[in-house]
């Protein structure tokens, strides 16, 4: 198989629902920014499953919107907020 076919469908985290409304929603509830410490303990509390790279990029398609990164989640998150502060 060739090897940039199998890395499409590596197997990722998804989370349900999307990682980056559920931060959206903890900081809206808390009324300020979120600390990464926060950030990271919702990421490792949040509910996921692993699919297919191809797989989670449709779903993501669909969505509209990418996710969060759970590697990355707390650069992408400071970056995301501040396109979705109201």
């Amino acid at each position: 198989m060739d090897r940039d076919r199998a890395g499409e469908d590596d197997l990722v985290i998804d989370f349900s629902p999307p990682l980056v409304a559920v931060l959206l929603a903890a900081e809206r509830s808390k009324g300020s920014p979120l600390t990464e410490e926060e950030v990271l303990d919702i990421r490792d509390r949040a509910t996921c499953i692993r699919l297919p790279r191809s797989v989670a990029k449709a779903t993501a398609e669909q969505r509209g919107y990418p996710d969060l990164d759970a590697e990355q989640c707390w650069e992408q998150w400071r970056a995301a907020r501040t396109e979705l502060a109201d």
